[in-house]
């Protein structure tokens, strides 16, 4: 039995992950109440909590004000904050440090950001739209998706219901349902690389660092994670290892003590011995870009609109920007009382799609400088990497660039 709703909602967003929630719980503290239609079940919690995931999200500092502000921030079962980073190159002599080593758990205020299992991320946000939202549906399958009369779009759902809105937000994902059905083009770059990833234990202690290390087949990073044993704590990362596709296929196929022992020794020992790994997960690189984010009466955020190379965790951070710059504008014209006009939708557009096409192609570049064994490219990266370890204002400005505060600056979400 079809139920068409007659009356015209303000705003739908489809996906409920930490993007779009972080944007319906935005949107609901400055009064505009989102239908949130999402895939997914609601989580059981004890079981989220009890299970390690072995992938984290590197935080950063504007994700984690964003999430404080929308209340969900100390909703988090557990995180871990790190305080420092180093990269540096196998092959060369560039090395770069930020910020420190701290023996003791820092406090997130003084971290340079913060690894957080996307589970328990999920799970936080989870509660927190069951506790503000009013019309927050889970395991809802939409079917289709078309532009009716005066920008109105209407929204088919399995069991034969017809929501129609003023503002639809795809916040569904790389592969986007909304995008697709707005006919909205992708670029695609495909990198010819799968990213390996596990949680790990070594024999010394992290001491809340991220590494990086550029080795021929590509970068490998140790990311400091939060340990379910207490007495295991500081021990436990989660591992990003870029590789070629052969490489991947081949190191997920080797059995634990193999692949610890690779792992040991493609690491340079950087924290001795690797103890112990769990099951590898494996997934193809690709950066996407959707050609256009916006629509009458539609927005792409997040991975609908962008996914970017891992390297530098940016994808997540990225996206809750998305959130706040499009809640930001939606709300500022709310103020004057203009709901989802085009020029506002181009505003968001026009400030978040040049800065994450930029940071998809210098990912990209990175990407491939970092793979190259060409002799004066590998002196240039080492230059590069000291020449911003030893400049103060240049290490600056990319860490500024990092933790994303500068984005927010000119929001209501300003720190």
């Amino acid at each position: 039995m079809s139920q068409v709703q007659s009356d015209v909602l303000n705003v739908v967003i489809i996906g409920g992950g930490l993007v779009g929630g972080l944007t319906a719980l935005l949107l609901a503290q400055g009064g505009v109440q989102a239908t949130v239609l999402d895939a997914a079940p609601i989580l059981d919690a004890e079981k989220t909590k009890s299970v390690a995931n072995p992938r984290v999200l590197a935080l950063s500092q504007a994700t984690i004000h964003l999430l404080k502000t929308a209340g969900v921030w100390d909703r988090l079962a557990r995180q871990q904050p790190y305080t420092g980073m180093q990269v540096w190159n196998k092959n060369g002599y560039g090395e770069i440090n930020f910020g420190h080593a701290a023996e003791q758990m820092p406090s997130v205020e003084q971290a340079l950001g913060s690894m957080v299992e996307p589970s328990l991320l999920n799970l936080a946000i989870q509660e927190k739209m069951l506790e503000q939202l009013q019309d927050y549906r889970t395991q809802v399958k939409v079917t289709a998706i078309e532009q009716g009369v005066a920008g109105i779009w209407q929204i088919h759902l399995a069991d034969g219901t017809q929501l129609k809105t003023r503002l639809l937000i795809g916040a569904d994902g790389a592969n986007s349902f909304v995008r697709e059905q707005a006919f909205i083009d992708l670029d695609i770059l495909d990198y010819k690389q799968a990213g390996l990833s596990c949680a790990i234990r070594t024999a010394q202690p992290h001491q809340h660092v991220a590494r990086q290390i550029f080795l021929e087949t590509g970068p490998l990073a140790f990311l400091p994670m939060a340990s379910l044993k207490p007495e295991q704590q500081g021990y436990w990362q989660s591992i990003v290892w870029t590789l070629p596709d052969d490489y991947a296929a081949e190191y997920a196929a080797l059995n634990d003590a193999d692949f610890t022992a690779l792992l040991t020794r493609e690491s340079h020992h950087m924290l001795g011995e690797v103890l112990e790994a769990t099951p590898r997960a494996q997934f193809p690189l690709k950066a996407r870009a959707a050609q256009q984010y916006v629509k009458a009466g539609l927005a792409l955020i997040g991975d609908a609109a962008h996914v970017i190379h891992p390297l530098a965790g940016q994808g997540v951070n990225i996206g809750c920007l998305d959130a706040a710059i499009l809640c930001d504008v939606l709300l500022h014209d709310l103020k004057r009382g203009v709901w989802a006009h085009e020029q506002s939708l181009q505003r968001y557009e026009h400030r978040r799609k040049g800065q994450n096409d930029a940071m998809m192609h210098s990912m990209s570049a990175i990407g491939w400088m970092e793979t190259t064994q060409l002799f004066p490219v590998v002196w240039a990266r080492n230059f590069g990497l000291k020449q911003v370890e030893q400049h103060a204002a240049l290490k600056d400005a990319f860490m500024a660039q990092a933790n994303g505060l500068q984005i927010l600056k000119d929001t209501q979400y300003a720190v």
